[in-house]
């Protein structure tokens, strides 16, 4: 039952990290997922931001579609597996 107020607790109140900036990142399905927070010690942070890893992969494609057509822009960005919706965070 503690745990569970506990629980209850953490997500109406939230939590107060420190003061400050940090990025941590850990690995997903498609490559690496990064997260950058700003906080002011308050328990909303002031920014965060999210690095997708469909963003770094993107990147990728002006180098994979030179020299080929645009049809085969498509099997291109099968090959890398990209969520586009997920790259305009």
């Amino acid at each position: 039952m503690e745990a569970l107020i506990h629980h209850f607790k953490l997500w109406t109140e939230g939590f107060n990290p420190p003061k400050g900036s940090v990025y941590v990142a850990t690995e997903s399905p498609r490559g690496e997922l990064g997260v950058y927070m700003e906080s002011d010690g308050s328990p909303k942070p002031l920014r965060v931001h999210y690095r997708s890893p469909t963003f770094a992969n993107l990147q990728i494609m002006p180098i994979l579609s030179r020299g080929y057509f645009v049809a085969d822009v498509v099997g291109a960005i099968g090959s890398i597996d990209i969520v586009l919706g997920d790259a305009d965070r």
